[in-house]
């Protein structure tokens, strides 16, 4: 019967650190995996996960797209992007 207990707690913590990980902005399935595999572990680390919801961004130069601020290549036209002006960068609005 021990391992159904096992099975329910880390079903638990999967859950936990799935939903945890998706409020930071991040995959859900990924962060319950996580939580699952190493219960405890899993939890702490999806809490003390960086959120990607506060990266500054700025707007790629060929089509406008805003994109976080540590993006290298623009994931729609390809164009390669350079550290910006500090004039372009902006902050994330509080949601």
């Amino acid at each position: 019967m021990a391992g159904g207990e096992y099975l329910l707690v880390a079903l638990a913590f999967g859950l936990a650190a799935g939903f945890v990980g998706r409020g930071k902005g991040s995959s859900f399935f990924i962060w319950f995996v996580v939580g699952a595999v190493v219960p405890v572990l899993g939890l702490i680390a999806a809490i003390l996960y960086r959120g990607e919801l506060d990266e500054p961004e700025r707007r790629c130069p060929r089509c406008g797209k805003i994109l976080k601020l540590h993006v290298q290549v623009c994931t729609r036209c390809g164009e390669d992007l350079y550290l910006p002006d500090p004039s372009e960068v902006r902050q994330p609005s509080a949601r």
